[in-house]
């Protein structure tokens, strides 16, 4: 390739190939079997020919009249298409496709990720109180040994086969557990690893005059949003049907509920107002029922009316909800541990009292 032809960054690069000992062997384009081609003879250079180089420090600086003739900004109004928001903007990637792609999204922590959530602002004290305390308590009172080397007992068949009285069991599938509609969660070893945490909070309310009257529907949405900070989601009715003696009539398509669920910081301060404001403001409050969990580590709890309306949030604005129209609410209370019995020992650390009969 001749040197008129490089780039304008490659011509400084091609004075390096301009040595006479560096430069190509030609050949003839066509061979036939009683030809033979010879090579050029390479000729040595002499000793006193000196290697020539450029470096771009050897690029003069521009002169005067070429800065005091640069305007970004006349060059900028002079363009008559606008340029694509593309060209400022930076859009990251939807889906991380493996490490070898070339364009992959940055991280939770960066700004420009799809992921990033600001804060934390501020660090609840149950969250301190969870960190410093509770967990090294949980690992301590659950914690379970395993020496390196112990091989790993065969899980328990959890569902029950057929017995081989009858020509029809042959063949059929394995029924489930006795007493019980869906299979458990297999228990965890607790570990550091596994140590049992809150990981959300669900607050529902039924509104179920909001078929009739919207107004209620907005109370309750406001109200939600009062005490979580958050917008709610509204849930419509799948079918229609009537509930009781005929005293609720639920119509297919209608708005029939809100909820909302919260996570990190908003979740502790909500946890920390139920347990250390409201449920001591309530008179001969119990706590929590401990029958309340479901089997796999979520226990919830309901508020009435009168309570939801003695919540910080909604009695410093009291005024602003008509009183029968303010809801009751199902708090639930969502956890990493795999049974209620770890359940209730999580959120007996933090305050929350249990009274009744426990179901593990």
């Amino acid at each position: 390739m001749a040197v008129q032809q490089l780039p304008l960054r490659l011509r400084p690069m091609s004075s390096v190939i301009k040595h006479p000992a560096l430069s190509p062997i030609r050949f003839p384009t066509h061979r036939s079997a009683s030809t033979v081609s010879k090579p050029a003879p390479i000729s040595s250079p002499p000793n006193d020919t000196p290697s020539t180089t450029s470096s771009s420090h050897d690029t003069p600086f521009p002169t005067p009249s070429q800065i005091a003739s640069y305007d970004p900004l006349a060059r900028a109004r002079a363009r008559t298409t606008q340029l694509p928001p593309s060209r400022y903007r930076f859009r990251p990637p939807r889906f991380d496709r493996g490490p070898l792609h070339p364009h992959r999204p940055p991280p939770a922590s960066s700004p420009d990720s799809r992921l990033f959530y600001p804060g934390p602002f501020s660090l609840p004290r149950f969250a301190q109180t969870y960190t410093s305390t509770l967990r090294p308590d949980l690992m301590t009172l659950r914690y379970t040994h395993i020496p390196p080397g112990t091989p790993r007992l065969p899980a328990p068949q959890r569902l029950r086969a057929w017995d081989a009285s009858s020509p029809y069991y042959a063949n059929r599938p394995l029924r489930k557990p006795r007493g019980a509609q869906h299979l458990p969660l297999l228990a965890v070893p607790i570990t550091y690893r596994t140590v049992p945490a809150v990981s959300r909070i669900t607050v529902a309310a039924i509104v179920r005059e909001a078929a009739d009257n919207s107004a209620y529907l907005h109370v309750a949405g406001m109200v939600l949003q009062a005490m979580t900070g958050r917008r709610a989601e509204v849930h419509f009715a799948k079918k229609s049907q009537v509930v009781g003696r005929a005293t609720f009539a639920q119509k297919a398509g209608k708005p029939i509920a809100l909820s909302v669920q919260v996570e990190g910081e908003a979740m502790w301060h909500l946890l920390g107002t139920l347990v250390e404001v409201v449920g001591p403001g309530i008179k001969e409050w119990r706590g929590m029922k401990g029958s309340s969990g479901d089997g796999a580590g979520n226990l919830g709890l309901g508020l009435s009316e009168e309570v939801v309306g003695s919540w910080p949030e909604v009695e410093v604005n009291y005024d602003r909800y008509p009183p029968k129209m303010i809801p009751g609410v199902d708090i639930i209370i969502h956890t990493t541990a795999t049974n209620d019995r770890d359940a209730r020992l999580l959120l007996s650390g933090t305050g929350l009292p249990f009274y009744g009969k426990h179901r593990n």
